[in-house]
């Protein structure tokens, strides 16, 4: 997922623990809703061991999108564009690794938050990476998977322009007799449906990683040359999404032993079975060659390693920092406790405690991404004029 909206349709095994519960006739849960508790940032976790100079680069990146807007202008959650502007300048003065004085510029101009779903504090985060694909510009025997452009009939709808009560939802179709339809599904459009239009970007070699770099929402593509071609969303066909790893658990796996490494094994062990897994998935996500730094968040800048993560933004406002505190099976503290900047969203990424984290590119990133399954908690980090605004006791 990466690009608006999605970078998106990033690994989800999950949803595991809620398939669980609908098999085992549990009580359907309240609708998903943010509450805020207001904190102090001795009681972030690890806050103190943290460097958060790191983080403070990746502000000011989303600082430069905030800003263009007038100071009037509701951000939401984030308050307005004016509470925004003494926090990034104060970033901006910040000396660069300095973490005493990064520490010393979040405790003063910020106020954490713990978020919680409900009464619920613990969320699930993951982690997704920029996928790397050896591709052609032209096809042959060896690369003979393309990746799609976005085809010209395809139509993107915003439900909240027409429904307040949907605010957040989106679906994707065709016009077809003056009425919006359902697009191909990715069976169809991998038997064809789409061939012959001139929409090829690349030719990759492998159908899985060409499955996989959907599910992560970007990647960089290797061509014969050694030239790299960086490819991004640009749409999907409005066909729901549907975790391939929730339908093995389905099917009797065990929901702890899914991560993506088990996934690729278990497709490439069980030959047209794991064909036909992965076509469970009926969402197809279309690519565009990004240019420059990458991958590009949804939030419209290049997105960094180990800082920059992708949420929920009908709950979390783009550009907010948060901090989190989750296991991680890679730290080898078993925790990972780190502050991080929503500039991405995705999806699959829903509710109030929820975040997909962005681990960059190459071998060490995929593995880190695929293992990232952990249970936990999170900060957010309001301005403090917004926070201010916040109602009494919160």
């Amino acid at each position: 997922m990466i690009g608006p909206p999605v970078i998106g349709w990033r690994f989800l095994l999950l949803g595991l623990v809620a398939g669980a519960l609908a098999a085992c006739g549990a009580p359907k849960p309240p609708p998903d809703k943010l509450v805020l508790t207001r904190a102090g940032f001795g009681e972030l976790p690890g806050w103190a061991q943290d460097d958060p100079s790191a983080a403070l680069p990746v502000l000011l990146k989303s600082c430069a999108v905030l800003l263009k807007g007038t100071d009037d202008q509701a951000l939401g959650l984030a308050g307005q564009v004016g509470d925004w502007r003494a926090p990034c300048a104060d970033a901006a003065q910040v000396t660069p690794g300095d973490q005493a004085a990064a520490r010393a510029f979040f405790e003063r101009d910020f106020v954490p938050f713990r978020a919680a779903n409900n009464d619920k504090t613990e969320g699930l985060f993951t982690g997704y990476y920029e996928a790397e694909l050896h591709g052609s510009l032209t096809h042959d025997d060896r690369f003979s998977v393309p990746l799609y452009r976005r085809p010209a009939d395809l139509v993107s709808v915003d439900l909240g322009q027409f429904r307040p009560s949907l605010k957040g939802e989106r679906i994707a179709g065709r016009v077809a007799g003056g009425k919006l339809v359902p697009y191909a599904t990715r069976t169809q459009i991998e038997a064809g449906a789409l061939a012959g239009k001139g929409l090829e970007l690349a030719w990759v070699d492998n159908s899985v990683d060409a499955f996989f770099l959907a599910v992560q929402g970007s990647g960089r593509v290797i061509l014969p040359d050694g030239q790299v071609m960086r490819v991004g969303y640009d749409g999907e066909n409005g066909q729901p999404y549907v975790a391939i790893g929730r339908v093995l658990a389905q099917q009797g796996v065990p929901a702890d032993q899914i991560t993506m490494p088990f996934l690729r094994q278990w497709i490439a062990d069980h030959g047209t079975d794991g064909t036909a897994l992965m076509d469970k998935n009926p969402s197809y996500i279309f690519f565009r060659e990004l240019k420059g730094d990458g991958p590009m968040g949804a939030q419209g800048v290049a997105l960094t390693p180990g800082r920059s993560a992708a949420v929920d933004r009908s709950f979390v406002p783009l550009g907010l920092p948060f901090w989190i505190d989750t296991t991680d099976p890679v730290e080898s503290s078993g925790r990972l406790q780190r502050l991080f900047v929503a500039q991405d969203v995705g999806g699959a990424i829903r509710g109030p405690v929820r975040a997909d984290l962005f681990f960059g590119y190459g071998a060490e990133a995929a593995n880190h991404a695929g293992l990232m399954k952990g249970r936990g908690s999170a900060w957010l980090m309001l301005p403090t004029a917004a926070a201010a605004r916040q109602a009494p006791g919160v």
